[in-house]
């Protein structure tokens, strides 16, 4: 192991999609010497994670921006500014040589922060465009890394291509440890369906409607959401329903023949980078920036999934897509293992280090 005493800042907030990437580098930074400190929210669900995996973690004050008329917006920009304080604080006294930001709003107080101390900030923005947190904070920023090769339009100079880091564990799943738990026998392709740790409930109710077709051909692993088990369709033969998994998530990855998703970033990333064929079905525009659309569509036009619209597909929609993707995985298959999704971690290591130096 390298003994280089560096230290850096990990920082991003708010949902696990913003806090599980830089999970994913905390091995290879500690291989090559850093040491790591984590800045999140003091009340954020981040902490919890970051404590799991053994780092070091501070607690920062935290608002939202919010772009609706909401009361708290006449508080939360002073939670802001007092977490910039708590930030500059932190980072005199750590002296970090650098600075990764995942996103969420309390790493933008982070940023800033590091910036006043002249210290290299490397943002990593997963989707198509950046959303605001990340907006504000790429003005401080040293590089900002991106995932899908249209993003670079909206980062000038600062953009680099590194793809997503995934975490190295996802790699070494046992498809037979999933299969005990949902009792299948393997002797049908396995689905699985997620929509991310809070569940999706259209996607949940679209499968569900289509799941006396899809059970001819397919066992169904569906992973639904907190709340959103269906305790009618308990003993249904061939379906089985969780609420959320996270130790075996590498399990039901390996088990997978097929996937339904959402189409957050870190999500269709880790599908790509395990080269599982994929029907993904993105959040509606009506209830998001869009983001999801655009990752969704861009992964189309890399011939790496299917999409289905979630405000017009029926239950018809999501069965004929679901075979029409199995009949051909083989070429989903072939452009995902052709592509360079899998190196995310690998980049991003390779400029920590780099800028550290410089």
């Amino acid at each position: 192991m390298t003994t280089t005493n560096k230290k850096i800042v990990l920082t991003g907030g708010g949902t696990a999609g913003h806090v599980t990437p830089n999970i994913a580098l905390v091995g290879d930074l500690k291989e090559a010497g850093f040491d790591i400190k984590y800045i999140g929210s003091s009340k954020g669900m981040e902490k919890e994670l970051v404590m799991e995996a053994g780092l070091d973690y501070e607690g920062i004050s935290s608002g939202k921006l919010r772009r609706y008329f909401s009361f708290k917006n006449f508080t939360d920009p002073f939670r802001v500014l007092r977490g910039y304080f708590q930030a500059k604080k932190i980072i005199k006294k750590y002296r970090p040589n650098i600075v990764f930001s995942k996103g969420g709003f309390v790493t933008v107080p982070v940023v800033y922060a590091a910036s006043k101390y002249n210290i290299p900030v490397i943002i990593h923005e997963s989707d198509m465009t950046p959303g605001l947190a990340n907006r504000l904070a790429i003005k401080r920023a040293t590089k900002v890394c991106h995932t899908f090769p249209e993003t670079a339009a909206h980062l000038g100079s600062k953009a680099e291509f590194t793809g997503s880091p995934i975490r190295k564990e996802l790699f070494t799943g046992d498809p037979e440890v999933a299969k005990k738990l949902c009792g299948f026998t393997g002797d049908k392709p396995i689905i699985m369906v997620t929509g991310g740790s809070l569940g999706a409930s259209n996607v949940n109710k679209l499968v569900r409607e289509a799941l006396p077709t899809l059970l001819e051909t397919f066992d169904v692993a569906h992973l639904c959401g907190t709340g959103k088990l269906d305790e009618s369709l308990t003993n249904l033969e061939g379906y089985k329903q969780f609420e959320y998994i996270k130790d075996e998530m590498k399990d039901f990855f390996a088990m997978a023949d097929l996937i339904i998703s959402r189409a957050g970033a870190n999500s269709i990333f880790e599908i790509a980078a395990l080269c599982k064929p994929n029907v993904l079905i993105p959040l509606s525009a009506n209830a998001s920036r869009g983001d999801q659309i655009l990752n969704a569509k861009s992964f189309k036009k890399q011939g790496f999934s299917e999409v289905l619209d979630e405000d017009t597909a029926t239950y018809e929609d999501l069965i004929k897509t679901v075979n029409d993707v199995y009949s051909n995985k083989a070429k989903y298959i072939d452009a995902m293992s052709q592509s360079s999704v899998a190196g995310g971690v690998d980049n991003i290591i390779n400029l920590i280090k780099k800028l550290a130096t410089d």
